[in-house]
């Protein structure tokens, strides 16, 4: 297959998408739908809700794969990094000599480069193993609500979940910047380097830095390796915003170009969070600026990692000089992301939550975040590991440290087993066994009924029922607050 077709040409106006219901590909669709290109993609099994989003925006889906979909001759075909080069429309593609990109590329290229707009937006990158969805979102909204005063601050964003305070992921806005989430998951079947390479960032941020994505990264020094070649790449003109309490990033930001600030709880960090006081609904906190007067803010995110993830959004406010009272306001009036400690009902004074943490570090945290807003309660947590990582023993031995913080703790049998080697499996009944050593009170399920059926028997007034997993665990919410709960 000749790859010299990977680029983007001048003059677009008609775009192909191969899958396309992906969070980021519907995204960049959207956006690129309402920049006034004409679009058209498809993906295999395409079904609500993301069929309707697109559709309710313009962009109607061919279900599944043919060559027929590209034959017509897009000006540009987008390859989601989930596509095989024997795809067949990769496949037609490559025969019909069609220009095409990844979905980072066009992103960088088309948005945020300047093809689309007069002047190059400058790239707000949020990148890190946990924290960018939120940490991207409150950076948007903070933007969204300086921009009702001037309208330089207005933002185009493209980030992995729903922002609530828009019901979208991405917007395209009139001013000079665009939010991006920054993935170090590969990028394409033709390009095997980590999708936040492809950007030139104005000013980064840096939440964390651990081993992830047990399918393509080998160990930690992998992801190291990978992590230190991006901020090899960040010029003396960016800034980087980093975390001041982990030692791997510690070491990966030594001798950077960039202009370096930490932010956290250190004393000697250049933004340093305070005073953390929870008083339901709100968290209040105070953020003292390195040499400068205390600041103070409150949010209805709840627990510290969620404060350190404003701590970054304000820190990056504040230097692209938003004034202090619109970044109190937006910080305070920030709804939060669907799928993130997400309130799903509450049915007979008991409360569904729904959350996407996956990895043992964000189980735990998640778990500790939520515990203080529920005193009179237990914290019943329903874990799923479904993730190319979670259904890997590679975690086997850290995740029944995750579950302190919980009541109850109930663990499904990973729903898609087969797709992992059977020696390199997770096992959830060896979990359950191990957390029951932690003296905690763990259950193992074979399926999503019997954990429903304990549920509705086990769950009392004024409990939470946590669920964590990326998937959509059988719908097990609604099956919960529509049933005997």
């Amino acid at each position: 297959m000749d790859l010299n077709k990977n680029y983007i040409p001048d003059n677009l106006k008609s775009i192909h998408l191969i899958a396309a219901c992906g969070t980021g590909m519907g995204a960049l669709a959207c956006m690129l739908k309402d920049a006034g290109f004409a679009i058209t993609g498809s993906d295999r099994k395409v079904y609500p809700p993301i069929s309707t989003f697109l559709a309710a925006r313009g962009i109607n889906l061919s279900d599944g794969f043919s060559a027929d979909n590209v034959s017509y001759g897009p000006d540009l075909v987008i390859v989601g990094n989930a596509v095989r080069r024997d795809n067949p429309e990769a496949v037609r593609m490559m025969e019909m000599g069609l220009p095409f990109c990844s979905m980072p590329q066009a992103v960088g290229s088309v948005f945020a480069n300047g093809s689309v707009f007069a002047k190059k937006k400058k790239t707000l990158l949020i990148t890190g193993t946990h924290g960018k969805t939120t940490t991207a979102s409150i950076i948007a909204w903070i933007l969204h609500e300086a921009g009702r005063y001037e309208s330089k601050w207005d933002p185009s964003f493209i980030i992995g979940g729903i922002l609530k305070n828009f019901d979208s992921n991405y917007r395209v806005g009139q001013g000079d910047y665009i939010v991006i989430e920054g993935d170090e998951y590969d990028t394409a079947f033709f390009d095997k380097g980590a999708k936040f390479l492809h950007y030139d960032p104005f000013m980064t941020v840096l939440t964390s830095v651990e081993f992830d994505h047990a399918d393509i990264f080998k160990d930690l020094d992998h992801v190291k390796r990978t992590f230190k070649t991006f901020l090899n790449g960040i010029s003396s003109k960016s800034s980087l915003f980093a975390f001041d309490n982990d030692v791997n990033i510690d070491t990966l930001v030594v001798n950077g170009k960039f202009r370096l600030e930490k932010y956290g709880r250190k004393e000697s960090s250049e933004w340093r969070l305070a005073d953390i006081e929870i008083d339901p609904p709100w968290t209040k906190f105070r953020i003292l600026k390195h040499e400068g007067k205390a600041t103070a803010f409150k949010t209805s995110m709840m627990g510290e990692h969620n404060l350190l993830n404003a701590s970054a959004a304000i820190a990056i406010a504040h230097s692209l000089h938003i004034p202090l009272e619109i970044i109190q306001k937006a910080v305070a009036t920030f709804q939060g992301i669907k799928r993130r400690q997400e309130v799903r009902g509450v049915k007979n004074h008991i409360t569904v939550m729904d959350d996407f943490a996956h990895h043992p570090t964000a189980v735990r945290e998640t778990i500790r975040a939520v515990k203080p807003y529920y005193p009179d309660g237990r914290v019943i947590a329903v874990f799923e590991p479904r993730t190319n990582s979670s259904m890997r023993k590679v975690f086997q031995d850290v995740y029944p440290l995750s579950f302190d913080f919980a009541d109850i703790i109930c663990i499904r049998k990973p729903p898609l087993l087969n797709k992992i080697p059977y020696d390199d499996r997770f096992s959830s009944k060896k979990l359950v066994e191990d957390v029951k050593t932690r003296n905690r009170d763990a259950y193992y399920f074979q399926n999503t009924e019997d954990i429903i059926a304990f549920l509705i028997k086990e769950a009392k007034p004024k409990d939470l029922i946590l669920i964590m997993s990326n998937g959509g665990f059988d719908n097990i919410h609604e099956r919960l607050l529509n049933g005997e709960l």
